[in-house]
């Protein structure tokens, strides 16, 4: 006999973090600690350090990268009317 399953009450809310707050975040951190920083702004420490993470792999800061990505998902969209096969 098979159990029923729970239902989850629980939902898993995601914060959005502006650009500039990442970046402000950052800069604090190189001079007080990703921990420190962290605390203070009610962040998990994984979640700096995944935003310094992401900058060092692109060396550019995070305005840039956003402006690369929407150009590109730009471009595959006009791609896509064009050959739509």
């Amino acid at each position: 006999m098979m159990k029923p399953k729970k239902e989850s009450t629980t939902s898993v809310v995601r914060n959005k973090y502006t650009v500039q707050f990442k970046e402000q975040a950052l800069v604090r951190a190189e001079c007080d600690g990703i921990p420190k920083v962290a605390q203070d702004l009610g962040l998990a420490e994984s979640i700096p350090y995944s935003w310094r993470s992401k900058r060092r792999q692109t060396s550019q800061p995070f305005e840039e990268q956003k402006l690369q990505q929407a150009e590109l998902a730009r471009l595959k969209r006009e791609n896509a009317q064009r050959w739509p096969f």
